[in-house]
């Protein structure tokens, strides 16, 4: 097998690392396949602001020594990974998205990346973001938006703002990636671009070392091309961090012992009427097509009145990312001499005039909200909407005063985890996704609905046209 095989390229993460630690293949071969495909394909693509080619290939060199060895530090030892650009690595430029950050030197390196590194993963690189990692459709105006590897004629939202990380997996430029996720900056890119992809509940994942949008908000994720890669990972960045107070509230639950269980006999709640108009019709058949698998498999797919509506969330959310986000960016938004994206700054702006009093507020009415939905949602194992209301739309169209995280926000606001999980093509082909939100902390629950409608649904693995070479 050439390091160059598309085969290679797009196995899912977990069956790399089997043949990594059986001997199969090795992480050079692995990593060198992964670093020919960026040389190849990220010209067009623009996934990767910074690839550290040498060095991966070095930890590549040694993670092969040490296998044979029998001195592997575990059996994710040698398999590559991609880090979103706002996560900080000590000696690193982290640029946040941001043009006039674009020297700026790490100090500290993110305790979630020193766990990947731990565990013996090799770091390909930075990949894109919207500047401060402040948007869902992906674009970047000053450091360059990366393209949707599934139409390379028509340059079409990435999704974001983890927009980088999304076309790298799914083009099969890493195996998988990390992302972070404010008001769906995993789950949109993930859904556009055809992967799985976990927004995990406040405080499950350090944010230390990454940089901040919204503290009350932040989550990062992975993103990844099957269900199980996803369990895996999060198992990874996972965990009590003491440089993190939230991550030490909750004990964690590996999710692998219950994900293969299916979902008879569970209760998920549809999308209630009213919202469906929403939504783009054929975004709209792929979901009813995924609540019949679902039912067809066992699950009992109920009626809910929801306390609000999803379009309620975007003032809502709005208010809290301009808050915290003009405390965090709030210099630089202001500097006019600083090329600052122009799609970014009345986002930041937002929260410049905010009083305090109207920011307690705006927590205090997240928390009676988040308080109401759980209780609607009491006896409900997961509510399945979709993704993304629409497919990627062409980059011509986007209308940046909006903003297409319909239905993702909300999970953040209401402190709710969720999975998404691509469910169908659209007669273009392009991907859209199923978003399977739980309970804080039932992480578990997200994933085991997402193997199981994965495996039934028959979407894994499939390679965007052109890319398979």
């Amino acid at each position: 097998m050439t390091t160059t095989d598309g085969n290679l390229a797009f196995l899912p993460a977990t069956e790399l690392a089997r043949r990594i630690q059986a001997g199969e293949t090795s992480a050079r071969a692995v990593t060198d396949c992964y670093l020919d495909r960026i040389a190849r394909y990220d010209g067009k693509l623009h996934a990767y602001i910074a690839l550290y080619a040498d060095e991966a290939r070095q930890a590549a060199e040694a993670a092969d020594m040490a296998i044979k060895a029998g001195q592997s530090v575990g059996p994710l030892h040698g398999v590559p990974v991609a880090l979103k650009d706002i996560i900080e690595m000590e000696g690193r430029v982290t640029t946040g998205g941001s043009k006039p950050w674009s020297e700026r030197i790490s100090r500290t390196t993110a305790t979630l990346a020193q766990r990947l590194i731990s565990a013996g993963m090799i770091v390909l690189g930075k990949t894109h973001t919207v500047e401060f990692a402040m948007g869902a459709w992906g674009t970047n105006e000053h450091m360059g938006t990366p393209w949707n590897p599934w139409d390379l004629d028509t340059p079409r939202t990435p999704g974001g703002s983890s927009a980088g990380s999304g076309v790298a997996v799914a083009a099969g430029l890493a195996p998988w990636a990390i992302g972070t996720d404010t008001g769906g900056s995993v789950r949109m890119p993930a859904a556009w671009c055809g992967l799985a992809g976990l927004k995990v509940t406040l405080g499950r994942i350090s944010v230390h070392g990454v940089l901040p949008l919204a503290h009350s908000l932040d989550t990062p994720g992975p993103m990844c091309r099957t269900v199980e890669d996803t369990a895996v990972l999060y198992n990874v960045l996972a965990g009590p961090d003491p440089k993190d107070p939230l991550t030490l509230r909750h004990r964690l639950d590996d999710p692998l012992p219950s994900l293969k269980r299916g979902v008879a006999g569970l209760r998920l709640a549809r999308l209630p009427e009213a919202e469906r108009a929403a939504v783009d019709g054929e975004i709209l058949a792929a979901y009813d097509s995924s609540l019949e698998l679902l039912a067809e498999l066992g699950a009992e797919i109920v009626e809910v009145k929801l306390p609000r509506g999803f379009a309620d969330f975007a003032e809502m959310t709005g208010r809290i990312i301009g808050a915290e986000g003009y405390s965090h960016v709030g210099d630089r938004v202001d500097d006019m001499d600083l090329e600052i994206d122009p799609a970014i700054r009345p986002r930041i702006w937002i929260g410049k005039d905010m009083r305090a009093r109207d920011y307690l507020l705006a927590l205090r009415e997240q928390r009676a909200v988040a308080a109401a939905f759980a209780e609607t949602l009491a006896d409900i194992d997961a509510l399945l909407t979709p993704t993304a209301a629409t497919p990627a739309i062409p980059l011509h169209e986007i209308d940046q005063s909006k903003s297409p995280a319909h239905f993702t926000r909300a999970i953040n606001l209401l402190e709710m985890c969720a999975s998404t999980v691509p469910n169908g093509f659209t007669a273009a082909g392009l991907p859209s996704a199923l978003q399977i939100a739980c309970r804080g902390h039932d992480e578990a629950m997200a994933l085991r609905i997402a193997w199981a409608y994965e495996q039934a649904a028959g979407f894994r693995g499939r390679v965007p046209p052109g890319l398979a070479g």
